[in-house]
């Protein structure tokens, strides 16, 4: 069964049909899914690279080996607690900026 009850045919011009392409193209959306993006009042963003998967995967295995060192080190006590807080806000930094496109 259908999610959506209500279908609208709307006419463009070549103009307005290229824009709606472009927006598709740029988002990795379908036409409809920008549609209903606009009718939100969500502002799209484009598509992430192909490559900022696998460089999420390579921050989050940089965040486990942190985490790894410090438990060691907490373990054997030969790091401060101040050096893995301070490695732990750069993992967190880095992530973020990926995650939010840079």
């Amino acid at each position: 069964m259908r999610e959506r009850d209500h279908f609208i045919g709307v006419w463009l011009d070549d103009k307005e049909y290229a824009h709606l392409n472009q927006l598709c193209e740029t988002s990795g959306l379908s036409a409809g899914a920008v549609l209903r993006q606009a009718l939100a009042g969500v502002q799209l963003r484009p598509r992430p690279p192909g490559e900022y998967t696998r460089l999420l995967r390579e921050l989050s295995a940089i965040g486990n080996n942190i985490n790894q060192i410090a438990y060691w080190a907490n373990a054997q006590k030969s790091i401060r607690e101040a050096e893995i807080v301070d490695a732990a806000v750069l993992a967190k930094k880095a992530w973020e900026l990926v995650k939010n496109g840079l």
